[in-house]
């Protein structure tokens, strides 16, 4: 019995011993990753997507129908197409003006027979009343003499009817004045009507711009009926430009009139270009159950070199803090055991792991993009071990946190994770252009970070 037992204990104190072994195994061959405190501008902003816009675009069409015969000269005074400068006034295109020039000789010739016509009533008016006149004074005689032996009574009304009717007769002849005249009119509107169509077969530049688009040929016939065909797109300036972008309804509350934008376009790799929001639409449309706003953005074009209908990645600045202190997220985050933290920075309740990894926890939930500070704690390589390094953060984005505190200075590296000591040996020794690390042993000390 006595053997049993003593074989009892020297098992259970190998097993000891090899869990132990084991434990510090695993705590020699665990390496961390860090990164370095770097200096730089942080921006807090959201993405979208747009499109680059002139700023004013005339729609130059048609107001009548026919075959395009010509097309005019720009200021260069080379023939009229995609990307020509004009002048207000411009010569654009030239419509077969045939059947326009043949109504405006026939309303001409309208006109002069209504101004015949009128004259004639003018005449005849004048007729009118000098008949009148002699049948007023033939019944103003028969009046004084009235029905006698002189006057017989039928001579006597009738000076009475035909003086009456003379009256009726210059109040028609007035009439028909008024009618030559409104017959007058209506020739000469016919006649306006017939000239502006006519004029119209020549289509001229409404102001001065750069034409973007033109959207027919020589020999095409536009018809002109409700809606007046498209002719050409005439940019008036393209030193200034818009991007319309579309923004989800969840951003767009934080989104206001002169923000500052930035927006870059695949045709510029590398290059950035500023601008301001300008106008917040408020017609939003929905696509699959996805509200949006379209946001215009202004931004001056002096060069010329952003082209329209551009593809534009815009991100709209909500906070911007430059030249500062800024580190990884995951630096955050990570958290060591209580065996990874230094011995020295175990004691006290400030040096507590399990304290530095709740205030690491807050900085994560706690870092803001309005750029008021939180409490939060960042781990720096001490030797096998790691301290704390207790900070303020800031201003964060999707991948760096603004931090700043005692002791804290561009370079300085802090832990942002840890990987096993095999792993990453295999992940440097893959490299065949690399030097392999010398072989340690189990239970060695951990290699150098």
């Amino acid at each position: 019995m006595k053997k049993l037992l003593v074989l009892l204990i020297l098992v259970g104190a190998i097993a000891g011993f090899g869990a132990m072994y084991w434990r510090g195994d695993e705590t020699t061959t665990m390496v961390f990753r860090t990164a370095e405190v770097e200096r730089g501008d942080l921006v807090v902003s959201i993405s979208a997507t747009g499109t680059v816009q002139p700023e004013e675009v005339i729609d130059v069409g048609a107001q009548v129908a026919g075959q395009i015969l010509e097309f005019g000269q720009d200021a260069d005074g080379k023939v009229v197409d995609y990307g020509s400068s004009v002048e207000a006034g411009t010569v654009l295109a030239r419509i077969d003006d045939a059947l326009y020039t043949s109504e405006v000789a026939q309303a001409e010739a309208q006109v002069l027979s209504a101004q015949g016509g009128l004259r004639r009533a003018e005449a005849e008016l004048e007729q009118l009343k000098a008949k009148a006149e002699q049948a007023q004074r033939d019944w103003h005689r028969a009046e004084q003499l009235g029905p006698s032996s002189a006057l017989s009574a039928t001579d006597y009304d009738n000076h009475k009817t035909a003086y009456d009717v003379a009256l009726a007769n210059v109040a028609m002849g007035e009439a028909a004045i008024v009618q030559a005249r409104g017959n007058l009119a209506q020739a000469e509107g016919t006649l306006l009507r017939a000239k502006r169509n006519l004029g119209y077969t020549t289509i001229n530049s409404p102001v001065k711009g750069v034409i973007i688009d033109r959207r027919v040929n020589i020999g095409q016939t536009v018809v002109a009926s409700l809606n007046a065909p498209s002719l050409f797109l005439i940019a008036k300036d393209l030193t200034r430009i818009q991007v319309w972008v579309a923004v989800n309804e969840a951003d767009i509350g934080r989104l206001h009139p002169g923000q500052a934008v930035t927006f870059t376009v695949d045709a510029f790799p590398g290059e950035s270009f500023r601008g301001q929001v300008g106008k917040i639409r408020l017609n939003a449309s929905m696509t699959q159950n996805v509200v949006t706003y379209t946001v215009e953005v202004v931004a001056d074009n002096p060069n010329g070199r952003l082209l329209p209908y551009l593809t534009a990645n815009v991100r709209f600045e909500l906070a911007r803090h430059d030249d500062v202190l800024r580190v990884p997220n995951a630096a955050l985050r990570w958290t060591p055991t209580a065996a990874q933290v230094s011995p020295e920075s175990r004691k006290g309740p400030e040096g507590q792991a399990a304290e530095g990894g709740r205030r690491a926890d807050k900085s994560e939930t706690g870092s803001c993009e309005d750029g008021q500070a939180t409490d939060a704690v960042l781990w720096t390589p001490d030797g096998p071990y790691v301290k704390p390094v207790f900070v303020r953060v800031g201003l964060t984005d999707d991948v760096m946190t603004e931090v700043q505190g005692e002791g804290v200075v561009a370079g300085m590296k802090v832990v942002t994770g840890q990987e096993e000591a095999e792993a990453a040996a295999a992940t440097v020794s893959s490299n065949p252009f690399l030097p392999k690390p010398p072989n340690r042993g189990k239970g060695g000390p951990p290699p150098p970070m």
